[in-house]
């Protein structure tokens, strides 16, 4: 993988956690529109790029079942991390308590999203997980200040969830090399959890972010943006013409 690829998951992160030291004022309309935007925009490109890449594999026929292990997964994750994948912020006690739960599930949500790039390095993917962590980054940064955690320690904390995603594919790297063990057999597999993952949490977000389930105009037009440039992405990319 190009190495501006794992900067861009890296920094994606990391900057989208740091920006809560530059909000002065309340920006959860605007947070909103880029969830709603991320969201459209992590369905389609699963809808179009990832689940028909899953079952183009010869070991396709239990595919299915992963990816309901994926979303049953990202259900269980969500009763630690209180929804803060898709950008949900809650008020905590003013005691400076470390979020154990918060912070090993999101670190374990990103690991898991980074491993089948290893396999699968299509821009899509990428932008599609470094589009999705800016939120999760700036909520767990919010968190960190609301239990009382000054600036140094929630950059610290944020690095390393911004490291994780880099780090899975690393990991998956090693395994489908041979380095450290050769399983490649088992990379559609983790595509399926994959899948199922961004299933979750991409409904959740299109779902949840309207009140009463009536969608706005500026919602309706981040989310045809979304769907619009993951469109252009997969007809330039040439995966409308052919499977692979």
């Amino acid at each position: 993988m190009e190495i501006w690829k794992l900067v861009m998951l890296f920094f994606s992160a990391f900057l989208g956690g740091t920006a809560i030291f530059l909000v002065k004022s309340d920006k959860s309309q605007l947070l909103k529109l880029i969830l709603s935007f991320s969201g459209a925009y992590l369905f389609a490109i699963t809808v179009l790029h990832l689940i028909p890449e899953a079952y183009s594999g010869a070991d396709h026929h239990d595919i299915g079942i992963f990816i309901l292990i994926g979303f049953l997964l990202q259900i269980l994750l969500e009763q630690f991390s209180q929804g803060v994948e898709h950008g949900h912020i809650h008020k905590h006690d003013d005691s400076k308590v470390f979020p154990y739960g918060i912070m090993i599930s999101l670190c374990l949500h990103a690991f898991l999203e980074g491993m089948p790039l290893a396999k699968d390095q299509h821009n899509a993917l990428i932008y599609g997980i470094s589009l999705h962590h800016i939120p999760a980054a700036f909520a767990l940064a919010s968190i960190l200040l609301q239990s009382k955690f000054n600036r140094n320690s929630v950059i610290f904390y944020i690095s390393i969830f911004a490291a994780m995603a880099p780090l899975g594919f690393y990991v998956s790297y090693g395994l489908s090399n041979g380095s450290i063990g050769g399983v490649e057999a088992y990379f559609n597999k983790i595509m399926g959890i994959v899948i199922g993952i961004f299933l979750h949490i991409s409904t959740t977000i299109l779902f949840e972010s309207s009140v009463d389930h009536k969608v706005s105009k500026r919602k309706m037009i981040a989310v045809l943006c979304g769907v619009g440039i993951a469109l252009i992405g997969f007809y330039t990319s040439g995966h409308s013409g052919h499977a692979h």
